[in-house]
């Protein structure tokens, strides 16, 4: 199989430890100006990724046009990467009880809830890995209330051939304004579509500029006012949402984070080494959207993050 040369990624932020600098993070970075230009750019911003998770508001959007009766939280929830907390696995089974399905039509892996609080409990009760708590499945719910809405086949709703995920990969391409670069298969299962991280920004921002009443700004509008169902109890993009009203903040697997504000900056991230623990992405992106001039003082401890050492505070990751 023939590779595409390594991508040229920039420095993005610093880890420093004691006054000596650690390590770094590379990666990409692209902030779209209110008008829709790229008025902020570092690294290879249109070489095809795959957004991850990011890319869940296209994957609602493919629902609720496929005639998915989604709103307020169950739409908030199609569009997120729940923590597997029980009020999200309640409205994932809310979503497929409305459709007159149960959760042995989830596709999704067999999980254990993301949040912290909610596994120890989860794993204390001696409880097993179940569907409706991987982090995806009020996606997957979506997806099929979407196929029972359309009369569609609900067995294999994940085929990148299935009606729903053409569906899917016609509503990202008419949003991104871009071809999809390559088709892959997520960690839940669902078709993966690569797009650029300018594509990315351009599709959430459009959604954020859409008419009101349209699908496309229902989506955004109920993400920004139901964060929990979007992410979960003391997650970043809930605080995120919380504490800047009105921001659609959605986190992807493997670095990827992507930022809207109500006047329609948007700004995409790409961490190259995957960013396990989170602590460059969000710090990177909101560098860019200061950049962009949005006041991002209410997250404003964010702009770093703490480096521990010995249980103290001993160095910080920050932007270069």
């Amino acid at each position: 199989m023939n590779q595409a040369p390594l991508p040229s990624y920039a420095p993005l932020a610093e880890v420093v430890r004691s006054g000596m600098r650690e390590g770094v993070h590379y990666g990409a970075v692209v902030g779209l100006s209110a008008e829709g230009e790229v008025a902020y750019a570092r690294g290879p911003v249109h070489d095809a990724m795959f957004p991850r998770s990011s890319a869940k508001p296209f994957q609602a959007l493919a629902a609720l046009r496929a005639g998915a009766p989604l709103e307020g939280t169950s739409l908030a929830i199609a569009a997120g990467s729940h923590g597997g907390e029980d009020f999200h696995a309640a409205e994932t089974e809310r979503i497929l009880a409305a459709a007159g399905l149960t959760t042995e039509a989830l596709r999704c892996p067999p999980a254990v809830p993301g949040g912290a609080a909610a596994r120890k409990a989860f794993l204390a009760a001696g409880r097993s890995p179940e569907r409706r708590y991987m982090n995806c499945s009020g996606k997957h719910a979506g997806m099929l209330a979407a196929c029972v809405a359309q009369g569609w086949s609900t067995d294999d709703y994940l085929d990148p051939e299935h009606p729903l995920q053409v569906l899917v990969r016609e509503a990202t391409e008419d949003m991104c304004g871009e071809r999809i670069a390559h088709t892959a298969v997520d960690g839940c299962g669902a078709p993966q579509l690569a797009v650029s991280l300018v594509g990315l920004a351009r599709g959430i921002q459009g959604m954020r500029l859409s008419p009101e009443g349209s699908s496309e700004r229902t989506i955004i509008e109920a993400m920004s006012a139901h964060p929990e169902y979007v992410s979960g109890t003391d997650r970043i993009d809930t605080e995120l949402m919380t504490r800047m009203p009105g921001l659609v903040s959605k986190i992807g697997a493997d670095g990827v984070l992507v930022l809207n504000v109500p006047t329609g900056e948007t700004v995409a991230v790409k961490i190259s080494d995957g960013d396990a623990e989170e602590r460059a992405r969000v710090l990177v992106g909101l560098t860019a959207l200061r950049a962009l001039g949005v006041d991002v003082a209410p997250v404003k401890e964010h702009l770093t993050t703490p480096i521990q050492g010995g249980g103290r505070t001993v160095g910080e990751v920050r932007g270069l």
